[in-house]
C-alpha cells in the first residue's frame, strides 16, 4: 500500500508539475487569439477608416466636376468676348465706317450683345479680374512689361488683356504693366541719353 500511495503520490507531483505546462499553453492560446483579435480589430478599423476616407474623396471629386465641370467651356468663351471688344475697336478706328449711317446702330448692337455675355458670364460664375491701380499678384495677373512711373513698385498701371476667374478659379490670367519706380540712377541716365 505504501508502493500504491507513494506511486499514487508521484502521480499527482507529476500532474502538478505537468499542469502547470497546460496554463501555459492555455495562456499562450489565449494570447494568441489575443493577438489574432487586435491584429483583426486594427484591419477592420484600418478597412473602414480606408473606405470612409475613398466615399469622402469621391464625394468632393463629384462636387467639384459638378461645379468646375464647365471649367474648359468658360475658358473657350472667353473668346466671344475678347472678338467682340476688337470688333468694336476695330469699327471705331475705321474711318470709312464712321461715315456710314449703320455705324452708330452696328456699335450698339455690338455693345448689347457684349453686354449680354458678360451677364451671362457673372451668372454662371465667371468674373473679370479688376486690375488696374492695384497690386500685383502673381497668381492672378501676368506682368507683360514693366512702366517706369513716380507710383511704388508693383502697381498695375496697364491692363493689356482681361484675365477672369470662374468661380474664385483662375480662367485666365491678366496680362497687365507694372509699374516701376523711377530711382535716381535711372533719372540720370535718362537725362545721359537725352543728352546724346
Amino acid at each position: 500500500m505504501d508502493k500504491d500511495k507513494s506511486k499514487n503520490n508521484k502521480e499527482t507531483e507529476e500532474d502538478i508539475i505537468s499542469e502547470p505546462d497546460s496554463d501555459d499553453n492555455s495562456n499562450n492560446q489565449k494570447l494568441n487569439v489575443e493577438e489574432k483579435l487586435k491584429e483583426t480589430e486594427d484591419k477592420l478599423l484600418r478597412s473602414l477608416a480606408e473606405f470612409e476616407n475613398l466615399r469622402r474623396r469621391s464625394e468632393k471629386e463629384k462636387q467639384d466636376a459638378f461645379e468646375f465641370g464647365g471649367f474648359n467651356f468658360a475658358k473657350e468663351c472667353i473668346a466671344l468676348i475678347d472678338n467682340m471688344q476688337r470688333a468694336g475697336d476695330s469699327f471705331k478706328s475705321d474711318e470709312d465706317l464712321k461715315k456710314s449711317d449703320y455705324y452708330d446702330k452696328f456699335l450698339k448692337a455690338i455693345e448689347i450683345v457684349n453686354n449680354d455675355l458678360i451677364s451671362i458670364f457673372k451668372k454662371n460664375g465667371i468674373e473679370k479680374i479688376d486690375c488696374l491701380n492695384k497690386k500685383f499678384d502673381p497668381n492672378i495677373h501676368q506682368a507683360m512689361l514693366e512702366v517706369e512711373s513716380n507710383e511704388e513698385s508693383g502697381i498695375i498701371l496697364k491692363e493689356i488683356q482681361t484675365g477672369y476667374l470662374f468661380k474664385n478659379r483662375l480662367l485666365r490670367p491678366a496680362l497687365v504693366g507694372v509699374s516701376k519706380k523711377i530711382t535716381k540712377s535711372n533719372e540720370n541716365e535718362d537725362k545721359l541719353n537725352k543728352k546724346n
